[in-house]
């Protein structure tokens, strides 16, 4: 029996214990988004260093990064081989509304093949297939290539101090490849490895009118009233075909290549499996795009959020003193989250009326990245994929965003191979997040084939 396969016989008889740890883990309510939870992430990052150290990790450290902790452990006993870096973040999205949840949050409960809970797919449970997999290996013979652990608290809300915190410990971090399971499959019978991120600016627009909340019926028509204003400012950030309208929007975006869409048209993504996975009537966009390309290799423009007047029971019929819309930018290689931040406030300048000012805040950016697929560990991920699946995984350009991995790339020189156990219909953000467990399952053995794999 090869030593891939004790480790995967290991890892198939401790599935239960495995699942158990997993609950553990999501019990502990790390949303790094609430500053009432803070003592949570805190011990989320206590629970990850103890697990490591359990699996045999060594020099494990609980980093201080100005905010949320990093944890940092290695083993480094093989000299002359390739080093490996994992990443995973062990924080979590919030869980309203909580009236749509059919389960307990952060009680993990298992329903047929899904196990049901906030952070299970996104990523306590990724996190866990590749510290299964490291397990499994250590507990049957000698792990073949050496190994550093990034795990990170402030993912969920962009990552905001590793700008700072990562070019401090650039050399820690340093290695030959990132795994990096922060990623999805399109679906369970089709592995897939992401090699496109796009970035992200992400904002506040605050409109303001009176100094006070006006009585409807003896200023309305009067005074302009900042939710209307609010409303045609970003009614104008698109035209009908869903193009953004900012100064200067599309100036660095790079052209979507012939291949690239060759590529995407191998994708079983089609508008039909969109309109069925989002439940909407019909899909809206730049036609001259697929939806693939749209959601991965093109810029957008979301309100992710609308504030204004009054929105408790019953009625009170004000004219509202102010307004607020929460704005994010996905962006493609090559804009720049600064020249972004100028085209809206040029926008603004342009279109909003003498009758109400506003305001601009930043929230936060995240960098866009691009792997090259032609690297060592994603051919030695790729292979592993197709050992466990039996065929060869898809590979695409996602439109999410993670901004550790163009850190990485950029301050450190390491690429990363984005994978993982997520899958489309997961619910993450959402009330009912789930994880799939077959494909939690294959996600370990593909792993423990990827550490083989790149010894060589």
């Amino acid at each position: 029996m090869s030593d891939a396969a004790k480790a995967i016989e290991y890892a198939h008889a401790n599935r239960e214990r495995f699942t158990k740890e997993l609950s553990e883990f999501i019990k502990i309510e790390s949303i790094s988004t609430d500053d009432a939870h803070k003592a949570q992430v805190q011990k989320a990052a206590e629970w990850a260093a103890d697990h490591l150290r359990g699996i045999g990790i060594e020099n494990v450290n609980i980093m201080p990064t100005g905010g949320h902790p990093v944890v940092y452990g290695d083993w480094i006993k093989k000299p002359g081989a390739p080093t490996v870096l994992i990443y995973g973040h062990y924080d979590v999205q919030p869980i309203d509304p909580i009236e749509l949840w059919e389960t307990s949050p952060f009680d993990a409960v298992v329903k047929g093949d899904y196990l049901f809970a906030r952070g299970s797919s996104d990523m306590k449970g990724q996190v866990m297939a590749t510290l299964n997999a490291v397990e499994s290996i250590m507990k049957t013979g000698d792990f073949p290539v050496n190994l550093k652990f990034m795990l990170e608290g402030e993912e969920e809300i962009g990552s905001m101090n590793m700008g700072n915190f990562l070019p401090k410990h650039k050399d820690l971090f340093k290695a030959d490849f990132c795994l990096n399971p922060d990623a999805g499959a399109i679906s369970p019978e089709e592995p897939t490895i992401t090699f496109g991120l796009r970035g992200l600016a992400y904002f506040e627009l605050h409109v303001y009118g009176p100094p006070r909340d006006l009585h409807s019926g003896l200023f309305g028509g009067t005074v302009h009233n900042p939710a209307q204003a609010l409303a045609e400012l970003i009614a104008g950030m698109h035209d009908a075909n869903g193009t953004v309208t900012l100064p200067g929007f599309y100036d660095s975006v790079r052209v979507v290549t012939d291949q690239e869409r060759e590529e995407t048209a191998k994708l079983p993504t089609t508008p039909e499996s969109y309109l069925k996975q989002t439940g909407v009537p019909a899909l809206w966009g730049e036609k001259e795009y697929t939806p693939a390309l749209r959601t991965g290799a093109r810029p957008t423009l979301e309100i992710n959020g609308l504030l204004s007047g009054w929105t408790g029971p019953g009625s009170k019929t004000v004219l509202p003193a102010k307004a607020m819309a929460k704005i994010s930018c996905r962006l493609v290689p090559d804009q720049d989250p600064d020249e972004v931040y100028k085209q809206l406030v040029k926008h603004l300048e342009l279109n909003a009326p003498k009758t109400i000012t506003w305001e601009v805040k930043r929230l936060h950016d995240s960098p866009w990245a691009i792997t090259d697929v032609n690297t060592g560990g994603v051919r030695a991920l790729a292979s592993a994929m197709e050992t466990v699946w039996g065929r060869q995984p898809l590979f695409r350009r996602e439109g999410g965003s993670i901004g550790v991995v163009a850190m990485l790339q950029n301050i450190c020189g390491v690429e990363s191979g984005l994978c993982g156990g997520g899958l489309p219909d997961d619910n993450v953000h959402s009330p009912n997040e789930r994880m799939h467990l077959p494909t939690w399952h294959k996600n370990m053995d593909s792993f423990i084939h990827f550490f083989f794999n790149f010894a060589k």
